[in-house]
């Protein structure tokens, strides 16, 4: 998890669109949403969470490749506060990896 999050960045993810959108409601919470076929917006109080993505170069790992999906983040009206608050938990519900 990040300590700040400004309006609006990028991140690429490590899975495939089924994935994403399996992963994406459980990420969001309690919020209300709606998705589009590529992107959603999500109300957050009194701003809202817009999200656009794209398929973009698979990961090549040796001889594994994985898919992966340039997601752009695009907050409106919410401060530095209601952003951590926010991104703590959906960073929380799309962290994977093992150990």
């Amino acid at each position: 998890m990040q300590s700040f999050y400004p309006e609006c960045f990028d991140r690429e993810m490590a899975c495939t669109q089924a994935e994403w959108l399996r992963w994406l409601p459980d990420a969001i919470g309690a919020h209300p949403w709606q998705a589009s076929a590529s992107g959603a917006t999500v109300l957050i109080g009194s701003g809202a969470l817009t999200l656009a993505w794209h398929a973009g170069p698979a990961r090549v790992i040796a001889l594994m490749r994985l898919p992966s999906w340039r997601v752009h983040f695009a907050f409106a009206d919410l401060n530095a506060d209601a952003r951590q608050q926010f991104m703590s938990r959906f960073d929380l519900y799309m962290q994977r990896g093992g150990g």
